[in-house]
């Protein structure tokens, strides 16, 4: 793609003048129409060293409400980040709706000077390209305008911005090793900037190459374009984005009604199973945190079918500095105004930690479908989302077990009853649970499609018979054990 780039004609300076003034002021607009219009922009900013990125996203923002704009320059992964999957330290940065990111760098960065350095395989740069694609499409589905630009200069240009720099003291700070390398290795880095480039031109968050010979003419560029895509992005809000066929392999999974619920204990059994898989995985978690593996357990289930005893049972045999329970409820504000998979992205675990969810990111399958909390179409993209998100955490090298916890009608009303009845337990019944229990067969269909759709190798379902909640206590602790064990 920049092998073969046209430039475009830059305009005359009175041509150029006017224009920038028109889409300044067409952009203070934009801002405000964004803002009302809960439309998130997440605009990258990538290019040689030297071409300008700081400078044109200064003359950029210069006359936006910096209340609803953010500018992040993106450096090198810190310790803690590199313990993250590999677009974590990006997902956790994408912005609210209604207000703008500006990215100074990106994975591109990361991507490209792994490539150069020679420390991604052929495979591994597939893995990665497939990885940013992904994360780029779900963003534009969900509703995002994405704009990635590349500022463009050459060879000797780049050189004699360098060398400018590097001899005015208040400026050579800003010249790297990095930038003097790339220059002096210019055509191997326009080699794998040019693959990454046309690797990731896609339709719904495509590259925009930017002339960067001077500063005003790369700005003009630059808003005419996000002028553009502001205006498109408006027009396009809220319209339905087609359902893309899952392509992981999914493996057969049978209907709730089908699963008998008659296994159980007794207290002899459950005490004596109990004590000898708990010092087992608490003697796996150290291995874990030595060999730092992640484990993320999620745990879906009825309203009442023992999710919370059979966490504490799991919880009560880990490191408590090795692991964390997650409880998840209804989105706060500043999560809702985001994509719905980010309040999970800013809780996974470190490697060799131990991640625990106490409802999921299934909810969107499940409650907001069901509930109305989002459209048709937002559900029905989920499935293929989800897997890929699970497929992120795998890639990176994660364990991920998930748990949904199954009883009967029968067994649920005589647990909420129970609940109901004792002071000490009515905390945990309420008139939500009451309403939900009115639509069990809405329910349970949605638990099957969901079960069928995201049951894949590298995150499996796990149905824990939970109407003896300690055989199901047990059974989720064998289970845990025995993945582990399977990846140790």
């Amino acid at each position: 793609m920049l092998k073969s780039w046209s430039k475009p004609k830059r305009p005359d300076e009175v041509e150029l003048e006017t224009r920038l003034k028109a889409e300044r002021e067409k952009l203070e607009r934009n801002q405000i129409k964004v803002k009302e219009g809960k439309v998130p922009v997440f605009i990258v900013f990538e290019g040689w060293g030297a071409a300008g990125k700081g400078s044109v996203t200064g003359r950029i923002i210069k006359n936006m409400d910096p209340r609803f704009f953010k500018v992040e320059s993106v450096k090198e992964p810190t310790e803690e980040e590199l313990r993250k999957p590999f677009l974590y330290r990006y997902f956790i940065r994408i912005p609210e709706a209604g207000r703008f990111t500006f990215l100074d760098s990106s994975w591109m960065k990361e991507v490209v000077t792994d490539k150069i350095k020679g420390e991604l395989s052929q495979k591994a740069y597939r893995s990665e390209i497939d990885s940013v694609k992904r994360f780029e499409r779900t963003l534009a589905d969900n509703g995002y305008l994405m704009l990635k630009f590349f500022l463009h200069i050459d060879e000797k240009e780049q050189k004699r911005r360098l060398n400018g720099l590097k001899k005015d003291k208040n400026t050579s700070w800003r010249v790297s090793e990095k930038d003097m390398y790339q220059n002096k290795h210019y055509d191997k880095y326009l080699e794998v900037f040019n693959r990454y480039i046309d690797d990731t031109n896609q339709s719904n968050a495509p590259w925009y190459l930017i002339d960067a010979i001077d500063k005003k003419w790369a700005e003009l560029q630059i808003l005419e374009i996000l002028n553009q895509g502001i205006e498109t992005a408006l027009t396009n809000r809220g319209n339905a984005v087609p359902i893309l066929q899952n392509v992981f392999p999914l493996m057969p999974v049978p209907k709730l009604s089908d699963i008998p619920l008659d296994k159980a204990l007794s207290d002899e059994e459950y005490n004596a199973e109990l004590d000898k898989c708990q010092k087992k995985l608490r003697k796996l978690h150290n291995e874990l945190y030595l060999k730092k593996i992640p484990v993320i357990i999620a745990y879906e289930g009825w309203d009442a079918a023992g999710k919370g005893g059979n966490i504490k049972r799991i919880a009560g045999a880990l490191d408590a500095r090795g692991y964390e329970v997650n409880p998840i409820a209804s989105p706060e504000p500043h999560e809702k105004a985001r994509h719905f998979l980010w309040r999970f992205w800013v809780r996974l675990p470190k490697t060799g930690h131990i991640a625990i969810f106490d409802r999921t990111w299934y909810g969107r399958v499940m409650v907001e479908r069901l509930e109305g909390f989002c459209s048709e179409n937002d559900w029905k993209r989920a499935y293929n989302e989800i897997n890929e998100f699970e497929k992120e955490l795998a890639d990176w090298g994660a364990i991920i077990i998930k748990f949904w916890v199954q009883i009967d009608k029968e067994t649920q009303l005589e647990r909420f009853t129970l609940r109901q009845n004792t002071p000490e337990k009515q905390w945990k019944i309420t008139d939500e649970d009451w309403r939900n229990r009115e639509k069990w067969d809405l329910y349970e269909n949605a638990v099957n499609e969901m079960l069928q759709k995201t049951n894949t190798e590298y995150a499996p379902w796990y149905v824990l018979e939970s109407n003896d909640k300690k055989y199901a206590r047990i059974k989720a602790l064998k289970t845990v054990i025995k993945a582990i064990e399977e990846r140790l």
